[in-house]
């Protein structure tokens, strides 16, 4: 196989510009293509799918935003915040004779011709706004390694610039150099198209590894980022979701010139981008994108299955670290446990399988200082995302819990509880005095019972207000049971020492997170003998205790889902649910 004619790396748009002008040759037609892909992006998942290559791909964070140039190849990583529907610009259009395309680039190479529709087409791209993981902790960030290459290996460019001069004669290639400097060049608005608005002369920027520069005019503490998406289903990216999105990063500073023109004529609407100057917040084109679990985030992952005899010892030495924690509570250690590997399974009508929400009781202020410091500190070691919420009167009057709609920037501002999925929550009622409610206070609290309840989190989009799903593990901190937050499981602790609070091995935390993330993901089954045993056991204990309901036992049966997965083991046997049956129990004698 013959490789490929451009740096991958340095010159992204010069091996798209490549493949089209290829596919052209060959016989696809430019005016049928309508945005779809002819190549480009193949060669690009080919490129990366050696994890050798795509280590090379720089890592768009706040520290190396100022060192990455433009129009290269980038990765980001990101929460999906925002959706803000779709931006059309011209996708190709006939330079004299030759067709060109502005895929994947705010900047036409080329003039575009301006008398005549039918040599441009218009296509669609959509436009995603992206910020990093809410509550993302410090070990869950790239290591220097997994950021990439900063520097963008000078021998690399030079070779680039080699085979561009070789090449000048061809006109199979196509060279972003060509234009550097052009008076002819001509800039392409985003979203602006040539039977729309007049296009104003102007240079355009370097392009293509053309230059040494950096990133022009870009803030240093740019943590956001606008991606532009093509080639990919909608239902393959929603609102919350992580992704890793590889693309072409650019830079155009005029955009920022013509803010006072928002308004496209013939309907097309608002400049979506208006409110995003692109000197705060980076363009990225997205090529190749991928969805990120809790996995992805770990930084030493070990590549093999959680089997059961490998899984065991991990699970006792959790469990004594979390009992050491608690003050030596081994009864409360295994239900946070339970806590941890729990996720919403399914859902049937408003009911989340697989929720198994913590009550923490018996805390008192000054417990909670200490006890409660230190659990919220071994989530943060153990979870990639975390949150704690301090609630009070004056928090719940005040906070802005509810993402909300704001169609004066046509954006979706982000709220406390707008948290990726597999995020943990932490919320701590020890400093919950006697108040009053005002309404916000009121729609707070019910927000968070119907997060806690359904999973589920009401966005206000002020006209109407919808519900998205979710899937947060809730910790509730208080001195009695909750009147707020009703959690699936009330677990009064019972402290017997203050342990100091040492420092854990790195290997071990890393074995740790492993195996939750891990564990977390098994699927799991009945036997039918052991389910038929469940049965009869919750047959059994309807007639025993009257006052149990279909929550207590569905709680029940999720414990004992959750006692199997800790063992590592996809089949409930008996053992595990006797050892469930057996900490429930336990747990009943304690509110007594």
């Amino acid at each position: 196989m013959v490789g490929p004619q451009y740096d991958l790396l340095a010159n992204p748009l010069g091996a798209v510009r490549s493949t089209f002008d290829t596919a052209i040759v060959s016989g696809s037609d430019p005016t049928s293509l309508n945005g779809r892909d002819w190549g480009a992006v193949d060669l690009f998942r080919h490129f990366l799918s050696d994890q050798s290559q795509l280590s090379q791909v720089p890592l768009l964070t706040p520290s190396t935003i100022r060192f990455v140039k433009p129009n290269t190849l980038v990765r980001y990583r990101g929460m999906i915040q925002d959706m803000l529907g779709n931006e059309f610009y011209v996708g190709v259009y006939k330079d004299g004779s030759v067709w060109r395309t502005n895929k994947f680039t705010d900047i036409s190479q080329y003039p575009i011709p301006m008398d005549s529709s039918a040599e441009t087409r218009i296509w669609e791209r959509r436009l995603l706004y992206c910020v990093p993981v809410p509550g993302l902790n410090p070990w869950a960030e790239p290591s220097p390694e997994a950021v990439g290459n900063l520097s963008m290996d000078w021998a690399s460019e030079q070779r680039e610039k080699r085979r561009r001069g070789d090449d000048e004669s061809s006109d199979m290639t196509v060279d972003g150099d060509e234009v550097e400097g052009s008076p002819n060049t001509k800039r392409m608005r985003e979203g602006e198209c040539p039977s729309l608005a007049s296009q104003p002369q102007g240079a355009v920027p370097e392009i293509a590894g053309s230059s040494t520069s950096l990133m022009h005019g870009l803030s240093g503490n740019s943590a956001s980022c606008i991606v532009k998406i093509y080639d990919a289903p909608e239902s393959e990216l929603k609102l919350n979701d992580i992704f890793e999105f590889v693309g072409i990063l650019t830079s155009d500073p005029e955009l920022q010139e013509d803010n006072t023109d928002t308004d496209l004529s013939n309907g097309f609407g608002e400049d979506p981008l208006h409110h995003f100057p692109p000197n705060k917040v980076p363009r990225l084109h997205c090529l190749i994108h991928r969805k990120l679990s809790v996995l992805d985030f770990l930084q030493n992952k070990p590549v093999i299955e959680p089997k059961p005899d490998l899984v065991k010892g991990i699970r006792e030495a959790l469990l004594r670290h979390l009992s050491a924690v608690l003050g030596n509570d081994d009864i409360a250690a295994h239900f946070m446990l339970l806590h941890l590997l729990s996720k919403v399974q399914a859902r049937v009508d408003a009911l989340a399988v697989g929720k198994f929400s913590v009550n923490f009781t018996c805390f008192s202020k000054e417990t909670a200082s200490i006890f409660g410091k230190q659990l919220n500190l071994a989530v943060k070691n153990l979870v990639p995302f975390t949150h704690c919420i301090p609630l009070t009167v004056e928090y719940l009057n005040t906070a802005s819990l509810a993402p909300k709609k704001n169609y004066d920037t046509n954006r979706l501002e982000t709220g406390v509880l707008q948290l990726a999925e597999d995020s943990h929550l932490i919320v701590d009622e020890t400093q919950l005095d006697v108040g009053t409610l005002n309404s916000v206070g009121v729609e707070n609290a019910r927000l968070l019972k119907n997060l806690m309840e359904l999973q589920k989190v009401e966005y206000d989009f002020k006209y109407y207000k919808m519900e998205m799903a979710t899937d947060v593990q809730l910790l509730v901190l208080s001195e009695g049971k909750s009147n707020i937050l009703p959690a699936d499981v009330i677990v009064p602790i019972r402290p017997s020492a203050i342990n100091s609070s040492e420092d854990v091995a790195a290997e071990n935390l890393e074995a740790w997170r492993w195996y939750l993330a891990s564990v977390r993901q098994l699927p799991h089954c009945f036997e039918s003998e052991t389910q038929k045993m469940v049965e009869s056991d919750l047959v059994a204990a309807i007639q025993a205790d009257r006052s149990l309901n279909t929550q207590d036992l569905s709680r029940l049966v999720t414990m004992g889902r959750l006692m199997c997965l800790s063992f590592g083991e996809t089949t409930m046997s008996l053992e595990h649910w006797q050892m469930a049956k057996e900490l429930e129990r336990l747990r009943r004698e304690r509110l007594k």
